[in-house]
């Protein structure tokens, strides 16, 4: 790993802008309708949750990421394996979040442009963030966390003096009962985005102050939980639930009903500014972290040289995940959390901590 070192309160800006990255543009929860919202906050508290199993992990081994400890807890070829199977899903969920990011500004402002287009010029960024180093990216979320929640507060402020906010929209309460609620959590809610929080695993080594990873990082989750749970309550109240339910970006649908004193309006640019900031740190994250688990595994004394050849795989991975954004989100529904987001984000870390566990509990009883 390079050699660079953050702070408490730069990791708690990363954590909060990549948390909410792509989480606050989709419909987050649409599928528990107008109970969206408690959705949100079961995957929160769930993420609380599988977050502990890895900081616990953290705990074990402070000094070297996930890439290198599942080496340490499941000897050197499984591990080496179990790495390189992450290092795929660090990339694929780079991919996905890329082509949502595509999709976004092809579908509203560069309608006339190609995909590949907008994709390759952010994965152009995305790259020369890395050159960069940890560090840069860490100062320059701290700028852009500034500026990301100027613009909330304008937005909000534009949204609730445009009377636009319809409460009644968020009744009747569990209209279905728990379970559609359930499901939503179970199916998308705590592993988009909160079990994404694995990723961390591969740059908590890098903090400077490690007693704070802990509160740092479950700080961020728990402020990003509350800001995406506010979206998803001022869009239902804004839009219904139907129309939330169907809308593929329903904050931007929200914003273009914007019109305050008949000349505040057309305000998407305030969507489109959080986009380009919010997807440029969750795919340089995602980005990021399978690039070093690449150079850790296979011993990349310069882990720079990867991120070229890793990008191109990215920027194309992102055109062919899927011939059409509906299959893109049918997919991402459906297929995505059950057979890669469980068992990456959930199943294998639990497992490597009980291993973990026993092993170290050997090591104290051996050495008293």
């Amino acid at each position: 790993m390079e050699s660079a070192k953050i702070k408490a309160y730069q990791l708690f800006v990363l954590v909060v802008l990549f948390e909410m990255g792509s989480a606050i543009l989709v419909g987050l929860g649409a599928q528990a309708k107008q109970d969206a919202w408690l959705a949100i906050l079961l995957g929160l508290a769930g993420g609380l949750g599988v977050f502990l199993i890895y900081y616990q992990l953290y705990k074990y081994y402070q000094d070297i990421p996930l890439t290198s400890y599942v080496q340490k807890i499941t000897g050197k070829w499984i591990g080496r394996m179990i790495g390189v199977l992450y290092v795929i899903y660090f990339l694929y969920c780079a991919a996905r979040v890329l082509r949502d990011f595509g999709e976004l500004l092809t579908s509203t402002i560069y309608t006339t442009t190609p995909l590949i287009v907008i994709n390759c010029l952010m994965i152009i960024t995305v790259i020369y963030g890395i050159h960069k180093g940890f560090e840069v990216i860490a100062r320059v979320g701290e700028l852009f966390f500034i500026v990301i929640y100027m613009m909330a507060f304008v937005g909000f402020g534009l949204i609730l003096f445009s009377g636009l906010i319809h409460l009644e929209n968020l009744r009747p309460v569990l209209e279905n009962g728990i379970k559609p609620v359930f499901n939503t959590f179970a199916t998308e809610t705590l592993t988009f985005p909160f079990g994404e929080m694995i990723v961390f695993t591969m740059v908590l080594p890098y903090l400077n102050d490690q007693k704070k990873a802990k509160w740092v990082c479950l700080g961020g989750m728990v402020l990003s939980g509350i800001n995406i749970t506010i979206t998803a309550v001022i869009n239902v109240a804004a839009l219904g639930a139907d129309l939330f339910t169907r809308a593929n970006f329903p904050l931007l649908s929200t914003i273009s009903k914007i019109q305050l004193a008949n000349f505040i309006e057309r305000l998407d640019v305030l969507f489109m500014l959080y986009l380009v900031i919010g997807g440029f740190f969750k795919i340089t994250i995602f980005f990021y972290a399978a690039v070093v688990g690449t150079a850790d595994i296979f011993g990349f004394k310069n882990q720079s040289k990867l991120s070229f050849p890793m990008g191109a795989l990215v920027l194309f991975s992102s055109i062919t995940i899927a011939s059409n954004y509906s299959e893109h989100i049918k997919e991402g529904l459906q297929v995505v959390p059950v057979y890669l987001h469980w068992p990456f984000q959930i199943l294998i870390p639990s497992f490597l901590l009980i291993i973990a566990f026993f092993r170290n509990r050997r090591k104290k009883e051996e050495t008293t």
